[in-house]
């Protein structure tokens, strides 16, 4: 699945370490479960999903740590800011997926929250496999070898 766009709605909050620190084997899309004062929040872009994870609790799956800051029109309904989200997944895709985790070392990561065509809140889960500093300094030096090779081939033609 590529990373959502804005043409298919509008990203919240992305989470754009993750793709440097980890290998991303695989993507899926979840839908979470907020509160009012959080999707008004979420609407304005402030989130933050840098040190945010995913995994189990209690049988279920849950988004931890990410930081949804309180609405600004200041209401008597406020939120946690960093309270754990449930992360709605179909069962057989989260038996696969705490499988990963538990059997190959996995790590379940957001990579961003955005909202759909039909303005419902989703969260796009990475599956994946931690990078060591050589491993993204290869990456890194793959990624800017593309960039100048692209630069020169289209200099030349």
């Amino acid at each position: 699945m590529a990373r959502p766009t804005l043409i298919a709605g509008k990203i919240a909050a992305e989470n754009r370490k993750a793709r440097h620190e980890y290998s991303i084997q695989d993507t899926l899309e979840a839908g979470i479960i907020l509160e009012g004062t959080e999707v008004k929040s979420l609407r304005l872009g402030r989130a933050q999903l840098a040190e945010a994870y995913a995994g189990p609790k209690e049988g279920e799956l849950f988004l931890f740590n990410a930081y949804i800051p309180e609405y600004q029109a200041k209401t008597a309904f406020t939120h946690e800011v960093r309270r754990p989200r449930k992360l709605l997944v179909h069962k057989k895709e989260m038996r696969k997926l705490l499988g990963a985790i538990t059997r190959e070392g996995m790590t379940l990561v957001p990579l961003s929250i955005f909202f759909n065509d039909r303005g419902i809140a989703k969260v796009s889960l990475g599956l994946a496999k931690g990078r060591k500093l050589h491993d993204k300094r290869a990456a890194e030096k793959e990624r800017d070898w593309g960039r100048e090779k692209s630069r020169l081939m289209r200099d030349k033609g």
